[in-house]
């Protein structure tokens, strides 16, 4: 699928859908995404995301569980410009990232809750391809999420 719209697939499918609550914003170049999840659950460390970004994306959307911490970031420019290039369809972070101008100017999508010029500490902590909850919705890798203007959906299947 390459065009499609969350409400309509919420009109569609919405007994087989979970809908994040409206608190991510838009930071992308690209407005509309999808592809199946991979997972992180990190607190104010990247390591793990720049890791994870630096391989093949395949079409994929990284879902990143910061903890909701508001005290750094945990994308810039220089990790996006790593998806963009390794074939990553978008980046969901429930946290911030920086670098937001250049990051509008690329070929990803991005939502994260806001924007943090402090960068992250490097510990290497985290977890990888687990379930991760935030935002009303349990991400799972492997499901499918969709993403555009007017929010962020998850399926277990593609849609």
């Amino acid at each position: 699928m390459t065009d499609f719209a969350t409400t309509d697939l919420c009109d569609d499918h919405s007994d087989h859908l979970q809908i994040a609550e409206p608190a991510l914003r838009n930071y992308g170049g690209r407005g509309q995404f999808h592809g199946p999840i991979s997972t992180l659950k990190v607190f104010e460390d990247n390591t793990l995301v720049r890791k994870t970004l630096e391989q093949p994306g395949e079409g994929k959307v990284l879902v990143v569980d910061g903890g909701g911490s508001h005290r750094c970031a945990l994308l810039g420019d220089q990790i996006a410009e790593l998806a963009v290039n390794n074939g990553w369809a978008g980046v969901v972070i429930y946290g911030c990232i920086r670098d937001s101008a250049d990051i509008a100017g690329m070929d990803i999508g991005v939502r994260a809750l806001n924007t943090h010029p402090l960068k992250s500490v490097k510990r290497g902590e985290g977890q990888e391809n687990i379930p991760v909850r935030f935002l009303g919705v349990t991400f799972t890798p492997g499901h499918h999420l969709y993403a555009d203007e007017d929010g962020v959906i998850v399926s277990e299947k593609a849609l």
